[in-house]
């Protein structure tokens, strides 16, 4: 009968005025920063599509709703935008977890998602229906291993990682198996939990081991507040991560205390290729000067993508745009060219910022 349902509501999808693209972010609760940028770059995308003449003929209604950054949100809402608001595609989320929570809603009922920034790989490995348009943590986890050990000239290495996050824990794992194949030493490994504020002691014991850096493979409130606790223990040392840092909340809670530290991320609006200038630029008019992170450029070419498949499908059934999506090949994005590898995943640079000065700085771009 599910099956059957899911059929129904597809079929009546096609009858719409509109062509209905649901997204599901984190626009409240902790990690708001994330959802807010990446919906702002998800809208403006939308925006000009539809100022362009939308696709297939109509318009683009993208409906949005907010997962508060809750467990269990995301699955609820995964079916709401389906049967209820019967879009033919889905957007979301940039916390691996909560795609994780999303993706077999999506993959059960053939309705075609495409997480913006899930890096964790058993995103797309739910099924042939999920998509992403960012790298994945194992090149990530690399980027940072070969940063730590060639540009920072680290040798012993400190791990705090939050194990109630399946991107943390994957994260650590694949910068953790690439530091030490590189003859570096990780010295000593902590835990946290998401949510926890005191991490004195996990870094009273980083203290002890005397290391030259702490990789924290987290999100930017608990980085943030790592950072700031490091510091009043009197360790100087950088400390440093992954995507999960990307969010101007880092140096409004984080100050003075993460100078000098440093995270990989999908862009930096600082690079000077036109595509970036140009959307920088758009972003900044639509949204009082504000400049994107890179949530938003990856919400910007999410949606992007996802109505280019539509386009080249020529349909908005499921199947249809999948098979469009799995053969997507060179799309140019503002975060560079999306190809879909055979495990729905894209292959792209890695950039690596500093914060220096009260501002993100970018370093290097480092290739697949």
């Amino acid at each position: 009968m599910a099956a059957l349902a899911a059929v129904s509501a597809l079929s009546a999808a096609s009858a719409q005025d509109t062509i209905k693209i649901g997204e599901y972010a984190s626009l409240t609760g902790k990690e708001a920063a994330f959802g807010q940028s990446s919906h702002k770059g998800t809208q403006l995308a939308i925006d000009e599509l539809n100022q362009a003449g939308g696709v297939l003929g109509k318009k683009i209604e993208l409906i949005t709703d907010d997962d508060q950054t809750k467990q269990g949100e995301s699955a609820t809402i995964a079916k709401k935008l389906i049967f209820r608001d019967k879009v033919v595609g889905v957007l979301g989320e940039v916390a691996s977890m909560r795609s994780l929570e999303a993706a077999p809603i999506c993959q059960a009922y053939k309705v075609p998602m495409i997480s913006p920034s899930s890096t964790n790989p058993r995103v797309t490995e739910i099924g042939n229906y999920i998509f992403r348009v960012c790298f994945i943590d194992p090149f990530q986890g690399t980027v940072m291993a070969k940063f730590a050990k060639n540009t920072l000239k680290m040798h012993r290495v400190a791990l705090l990682t939050s194990v109630s996050s399946a991107y943390s824990v994957g994260l650590a794992k694949y910068f953790k198996e690439r530091f030490i194949s590189d003859g570096g030493e990780i010295a000593i490994e902590q835990k946290f939990t998401e949510g926890d504020k005191d991490f004195n002691a996990q870094l009273t014991a980083i203290k002890a081991a005397g290391v030259d850096g702490i990789f924290v493979p987290g999100y930017y409130t608990e980085a943030a507040l790592i950072c700031r606790q490091a510091r009043e223990l009197g360790m100087t040392m950088p400390l440093f991560g992954g995507d999960g840092w990307e969010a101007p909340e880092l140096i409004t809670i984080g100050g003075a205390a993460v100078e000098g530290c440093y995270y990989s991320t999908h862009y930096s609006p600082q690079v000077d290729t036109p595509a970036v200038k140009a959307f920088v630029a758009k972003y900044q008019a639509k949204y009082s000067g504000e400049t994107p992170d890179a949530m938003a450029a990856l919400g910007y070419d999410s949606a992007e993508v996802m109505v280019d498949a539509i386009r080249r499908a020529g349909s908005t059934e499921g199947p249809a745009i999948r098979d469009a999506l799995a053969a997507t090949r060179d799309f140019q994005g503002v975060t560079g060219a999306t190809t879909m590898d055979k495990e729905r995943n894209a292959t792209k640079a890695a950039v690596v910022i500093m914060v220096k000065a009260g501002k993100f700085k970018f370093v290097e771009t480092v290739a697949p």
